[in-house]
């Protein structure tokens, strides 16, 4: 399993620090900080100018700015809220400092003449400017700025944690970074930064905690300054380099080499009602291409939805078979293996291929049978879900590995099942995803992996057209259910996702399918959800599947996998709750057919600016690439790869989306690093990654 390796003993490099014990070590923990490193790497997020005094009738609403000042007064105001108010002058003007929160002996602090340095916001208050809770400090009139002349930075922290403190630390490891008693490598060649115009990382991380007044802020925050473009492109090529180490590390592995089953192959596409696109047959070619050499296939198929990428598995599957080895086929869901399994043995009957199925609700004799069957070879495809890579499932022979939707597995699920193999033979990799993924992404996440993409549907698709609607006008919708039902069609009604609770998602779903069936009394209406038994959820998709059932209300369980040519109409409620990705996932259940096609997205109340944007874009377009690109925009890549699980793309300071200007230039650095600079790899992947992706073992 992925985890987090942390060494419990590293903190001790923060306990040799001044100020810092077993209490402030386990809050600096919860910003990922346990080594010197870390501190020096745990870069500001604002800055504030403390370089200079600014007097009091310069000040601007908004800003925030160093004053100073003689006390006026000091005195308690009553009002909505209890506060101290002192008011300070510097002959210019005067400002109020109002305090919600303080002490008696605070109060009896604020002794008239006394010269009060202050730093906060300004803002408008009753009388006057005000600042309110400012930071500030008794001085003398004429004592001089004690700040070394950079800017004052501000830190992310948690609570038990100051800015005063933070400050304190860095400040000292940046003194002792000057003085060569610490040191930070870097870990890319010169030539490479001379290369690629990169400056040296050491005056990277000093110009980012202090930098100079006339330093150009707006550039810093939109990390397009030299020093955020090294940090940012070392962390890049870390994750590059650490991706690509694996699939050099597969290369050098034993698979079987598979020769090309021509007879088998033209008899599975004489099988077929229809003629594979010019782009599946491109994408079948590179497989083979793959399947005839030594050493793993490691390839990912992009594909939209419906553009028939189990089509391309089942061919590959077919070289792995005919050569006697056994194919192993996962995907994330039961529904969606079990879709897989229903269409996949249409496929093997006809071609007299033994296909079996297993998952963790198989129990008992059954179960007993079916693992003997994957230990003794008397199964060639295997299909389930996650049940396929536990403990107790043996393969006799396993040859190849096809998985369906890979970015909703961890990357540890992947290998487990890899590891299936035996000994001395590394199975061969089919990854499939119908989410398109953006080249951005591809690049970086999946650089272990060899692209394939299949970028046209089949003949006589016609595109979706999709409507924003008001759930005010429900009736209406409802109405138009029943019309596509009368003209022999078949409808998805799509219930809303209520938080992360698959209870009230099912019980949703139960009343939404209890209420239509009032409204629809002519209507078959079929009911499919997460906690149906497994037998009631294939009957349900079955009687859907043969046009018994009309209307089929269903949670977000039927995102992927369900091909009924005849549903032309789907209703998604709550769309405004969904990702871009999954609502084109679910619209992509009907237009499968050769009809015209349509979804409705049903929103409650008023839309956020995202909300409109989301639906917008669902609207406007039918590209998957395209709207990949968008959802990657929206949400970021941890949600859009399923990463989270994974610990892949947890970038610290790099953001894909901004910087993908940055990746064919790391593309081409990973390149000469593992050609010229082997020795520099291991060092730089540990700076960043610190051991959290150990994904060696493909």
């Amino acid at each position: 399993m992925i985890v987090d390796q942390i060494n419990t003993t590293k903190n001790k490099e923060l306990l040799n620090l001044k100020g810092v014990g077993p209490k402030i070590a386990s809050k600096l923990e919860k910003l990922n900080i346990f080594t010197q490193d870390d501190l020096l790497f745990h870069l500001p997020s604002r800055y504030e100018d403390r370089t200079s005094i600014k007097s009091l009738n310069s000040l601007k609403i908004g800003e925030s700015s160093l004053i100073q000042g003689k006390i006026l007064s000091s005195q308690i105001k009553i009002g909505n809220k209890r506060s101290l108010i002192v008011q300070i002058s510097d002959n210019s003007s005067i400002i109020n400092l109002r305090f919600f929160y303080f002490s008696q002996s605070q109060q009896n602090s604020f002794i008239s003449n006394k010269t009060l340095r202050c730093f906060g916001e300004v803002r408008r208050g009753p009388k006057s400017l005000e600042m309110v809770h400012p930071e500030y400090q008794f001085v003398e009139e004429n004592e001089s700025l004690v700040e070394n002349g950079y800017l004052t930075p501000v830190y992310p922290i948690v609570d038990g944690l100051s800015q005063k403190l933070i400050r304190s630390l860095a400040s000292d490891l940046l003194k002792k970074l000057q003085t060569n008693k610490i040191n930070i490598p870097n870990l890319i060649p010169t030539s490479l930064c001379t290369q690629f115009s990169l400056i040296n990382i050491q005056h990277a991380i000093a110009e980012l905690h202090q930098p100079i007044p006339k330093t150009n802020l707006q550039k810093i925050y939109e990390f397009k300054d030299p020093a955020h473009i090294r940090l940012i492109f070392e962390e890049l090529l870390a994750h590059q380099l650490s991706i690509r180490k694996i699939k050099l590390s597969a290369k050098k592995k034993s698979s079987p080499r598979f020769k090309t089953p021509k007879d088998l192959l033209a008899l599975f596409y004489q099988s077929l009602s229809f003629d594979l696109t010019n782009a599946q047959i491109k994408v079948v070619d590179e497989i083979k291409n793959d399947l005839s050499k030594n050493n793993p296939m490691l390839r990912l198929i992009q594909g939209d939805v419906g553009s028939g990428k189990t089509v391309v598995a089942m061919a590959a599957a077919i070289h792995a078979i005919a050569n006697g080895w056994q194919v192993a086929f996962m995907a994330p869901t039961e529904l969606l293996a079990e879709q897989h399994f229903e269409n996949i043995s249409i496929w093997a009957n006809k071609l007299n291929i033994k296909c079996i199925w297993l998952s963790g609700k198989v129990k008992g004799k059954t179960r007993t049978q079916t693992l003997k069957d994957i230990e003794t070879s008397n199964s060639q495809i295997v299909i389930g879900t996650h049940a396929l890579f536990q403990e107790e499932v043996n393969y006799a022979k396993l040859g190849l590995i096809i998985i369906d939707e890979q970015h909703r597995f961890g990357v540890d699920q992947r290998l487990s099942l890899s590891n299936k193999g035996s000994s001395s033979i590394t199975p061969h990799q089919l990854v499939m995803t119908a989410t398109p993924i953006p080249r951005t992404l591809a690049m970086t996440a999946y650089a272990d992996l060899d692209l394939s993409v299949i970028d046209e549907l089949p003949k006589n698709r016609q595109p979706i057209e999709t409507s924003i609607i008001p759930s005010i006008r429900r009736e209406e919708v409802i109405q138009r259910v029943f019309k596509a039902c009368q003209q022999g069609r078949q409808v998805y009604w799509v219930c809303p996702l209520i938080e992360e609770s698959e209870t009230l998602n099912c019980q949703a779903a139960e009343l939404t399918a209890k209420n239509l069936s009032l409204t629809l009394p002519d209507l078959n209406i079929g009911l499919v959800h997460g906690r149906l038994k497994t037998k009631d959820k294939s009957s349900a998709m079955q009687d859907f599947s043969s046009g018994k059932i009309n209307l089929l209300v269903a949670t977000t369980v039927i995102e992927v996998g369900v091909d009924v040519p005849n549903a032309s109409l789907i209703i998604i409620e709550n769309a405004e709750r969904l990702g871009l990705s999954q609502l084109h996932q679910l619209r992509g259940r009907v237009g499968r057919g050769t009809t015209k096609s349509h979804c409705v997205l049903l929103y409650e109340g008023k839309l956020s600016n995202i909300g409109k944007q989301r639906l917008g874009i669902m609207r406007d377009t039918n590209d998957g690439f395209l709207i990949a690109e968008k959802d990657l925009a929206i949400r970021g890549p941890g949600e859009l790869l399923g990463t989270k699980q994974t610990g892949l793309l947890q970038l610290r300071i790099a953001d894909l989306q901004r910087d993908q200007y940055l990746l064919s230039k790391i593309s081409q650095a990973s390149q000469i690093m593992i050609e010229k600079f082997p020795d520099h790899i291991d060092p730089l992947i540990n700076r960043w990654l610190k051991g959290k992706t150990k994904y060696h073992n493909v």
